[in-house]
């Protein structure tokens, strides 16, 4: 292997470098396949686990009004550069990175008298990722039915100037997933995943807004081989303001904490130890067709702060449509 990829690579372990670093990292509805750092073919790379960053917005905590409702997200990935544990550039020539994804998901919300709200949710993500530098060793392209997200619980509390949000959900290891090899998008464990949120607004239809939505995400141990993903911290949300009952505009943004380091007797002395961390910030614009009873999402968010992952900019664009929503009720 040529001295310089070695030299990259171990710069992944660094902890301390001189000062001079350039500066300038995000992979489910709250799930989609997560990138993979890829490394060399003789080190396994670190995971990033399922969670796909800049999946959702300004209405990260907002409760859902009741009905049952589709949803296809469409998010692309891109990244040219990659990051150590210190946040500094790690050198690999001709870096690129693509990952392309789409996200089938349905939801239903409901509203028992006298209980909070009741939703429930899953999502099915198909992604294509590709890696490719200037050294072909490190070359991959990987496609196919990622794992899939599902919420059996969610609860929800309406107030007129706020809303509060608490769930749990979990990623099942459904994808194709080699421990040892290259193909398959799967990540080939479980995750256990506990939210909490709200929502704040101002005016009378609501017009002023800002959300968020903690999540933490518990990870178990992988199939076939002894790693364990570090458990991570994240939130998403945002702030904006709706025009004409039809649009929203706003900053989306979103963190990632890893808390725990990565265990297992299969984890390469290299990675040991290194913890991924990123912060992201960008645009979002809101459209609702009330005829349609569909919502149009477009975000971008570019990454920054970044350590043990790549750094690069996540585009995303959703669609949902509320198949039923419960008559209004009538006069008494």
């Amino acid at each position: 292997m040529p001295r310089r990829y070695l030299n990259a690579i171990r710069a992944m372990s660094a902890r301390r470098r001189p000062a001079g670093r350039p500066r300038a990292c995000a992979l489910g509805p709250t799930c989609l396949a997560a990138l993979l750092i890829l490394a060399a073919p003789h080190a396994q790379a670190q995971d990033l686990g399922h969670k796909l960053l800049g999946g959702i917005g300004i209405d990260a905590g907002v409760q859902a009004e009741p009905g049952f409702y589709l949803s296809d997200r469409i998010v692309r990935y891109d990244a040219n550069r990659l990051r150590d544990r210190d946040g500094n550039l790690v050198p690999i020539r001709g870096l690129k990175i693509d990952v392309v994804a789409n996200a089938f998901g349905a939801s239903l919300t409901l509203k028992p008298k006298n209980a909070p709200y009741l939703s429930f949710a899953f999502a099915l993500p198909l992604a294509d990722i590709s890696v490719n530098a200037n050294d072909p060793r490190i070359a991959v392209d990987r496609s196919g039915f990622a794992d899939i997200f599902v919420q059996p619980l969610k609860l929800g509390w309406r107030f007129p100037h706020g809303d509060i949000v608490t769930s749990y959900a979990f990623y099942a290891p459904t994808g194709r997933f080699e421990p040892r090899g290259r193909e398959g998008v799967g990540r080939g464990f479980w995750s256990h995943q506990f939210s909490l949120g709200g929502a704040v607004f101002s005016g009378r239809q609501r017009q002023i807004r800002a959300s968020a939505l903690l999540s933490y995400d518990l990870n178990l141990r992988k199939r076939g081989i002894d790693i364990r993903r570090g458990n991570t911290l994240q939130v998403q949300g945002g702030a904006g303001v709706r025009f004409a009952r039809i649009a929203t505009i706003g900053i989306a943004g979103f963190a990632l904490w890893q808390v725990t380091d990565d265990s297992g007797a299969d984890i390469p002395p290299m990675l040991r130890g290194a913890r991924d961390r990123v912060y992201g910030l960008g645009p979002e614009i809101d459209l609702l067709i009330p005829a349609l009873r569909t919502r149009l999402d477009l975000r971008a968010e570019w990454d920054f702060g970044v350590r043990s992952r790549p750094q690069g900019r996540i585009l995303v664009a959703g669609l949902t449509i509320a198949l039923w929503r419960p008559a209004p009720p009538g006069p008494r």
